[in-house]
């Protein structure tokens, strides 16, 4: 086991599988000489060559169609995203192309396509750095969507999307990057899609989470714990498509409150379906009403810190608030 922060443990994990296997090709802009806005792959053109560490232009459609073909003629291609906020041009290809390759062709054909992206907020980026896209993509059948919390499972899931005949939209929380650290194993482990985990066990009520928002919550539960002695179960879904229904339930109906905590826009965000799926499947098993916190209804977040920090109202305090209003409810 070695501590690594989320950045480090994504590099890594990528570094070792492209050597391991010759047709894994990364591109995007500014991935190769520059080694990526975020330095992930820093080196990388010099060490793996340019026809597998590719400078793209910046045009996210090109980045992603580019991809979509290397997918169909072998290659498994890892398209960067520099920042989340700027993949909308790209949804054409994303949404109309790669996800429906497989249902189209009747299942002759697969896209085995991971598409990184850093999102969120929280690190001053204003209104074209700290968007959160994971509902929009959750919502298309054909593409899995998957946001990792903690090092081990950013290493262990990016493994599995690179394995997977499928487009992967891989998502990294950017406050995440170099603020969480964790044991990641040494070994070439994988951490299945679809499968969410319970993070903090607990009696009193259920927190459902995804993200960065997983390291809120859990600060949260502990001072509720330590304060109030109610115990918060904290379940980290790490995959929004599929969603890992089975977990989320066994919670609830152990705990009998929900309570649904995301950065995203409240508003037909992720939390909305988890929401939907309790109320239909664990109406009688609860003993409070579903609880939801996520980010306002605006536009888009802003750059001044007291209205970023407004934006973000998912911080522990707020949490610890809702944790406690429910579980006392």
């Amino acid at each position: 086991m070695t501590e690594k922060n989320l950045l480090t443990a994504i590099r890594d994990a990528l570094h070792d599988e492209m050597v391991a296997d010759e047709r894994i090709v990364v591109l995007g802009e500014d991935v190769g000489a520059r080694g990526g806005v975020f330095r992930l792959s820093e080196g990388w053109m010099e060490e793996f060559g340019e026809r597998r560490v590719i400078d793209m232009p910046l045009a996210e459609s090109a980045i992603v169609g580019v991809a979509i073909g290397m997918a169909l003629h072998g290659l498994l291609p890892v398209a960067e995203i520099q920042f989340a906020d700027f993949i909308h041009p790209a949804h054409d290809q994303i949404v109309s192309e790669a996800a429906r390759i497989r249902y189209r062709s009747n299942g002759d054909f697969g896209c085995p396509l991971v598409i990184r992206a850093p999102c969120g907020g929280g690190v001053h980026g204003a209104l074209y750095h700290s968007q959160s896209i994971e509902a929009t993509y959750a919502h298309v059948p054909g593409i899995k969507v998957v946001m990792p919390a903690t090092p081990a499972d950013a290493a262990g899931l990016l493994r599995s999307a690179l394995r997977d005949p499928d487009p992967v939209l891989f998502l990294e929380h950017k406050r995440a990057y170099r603020a969480v650290r964790g044991e990641v194993p040494d070994t070439a482990f994988t951490t299945p899609i679809g499968v969410a985990e319970v993070k903090r066990p607990g009696t009193d009520l259920t927190v459902v989470t995804y993200g960065y928002e997983l390291h809120r919550c859990l600060e949260a539960a502990e001072r509720l714990a330590a304060d109030e002695g109610i115990h918060a179960e904290v379940v980290d879904v790490r995959t929004l498509a599929p969603l890992d229904v089975r977990t989320i339930l066994d919670s609830v109906t152990r705990t009998s409150r929900a309570l649904i905590v995301h950065e995203d826009h409240r508003s037909y965000g992720a939390g909305a379906e988890i929401a939907a799926v309790i109320a239909q499947e664990a109406f009688w098993d609860l003993d409070a009403p579903l609880v939801r916190i996520g980010g306002p209804d605006v536009p888009a977040m802003p750059f001044a810190a007291p209205l970023e920090h407004a934006f973000l109202e998912p911080e522990p305090d707020h949490i610890y608030r809702a944790m406690l209003a429910l579980a006392t409810a």
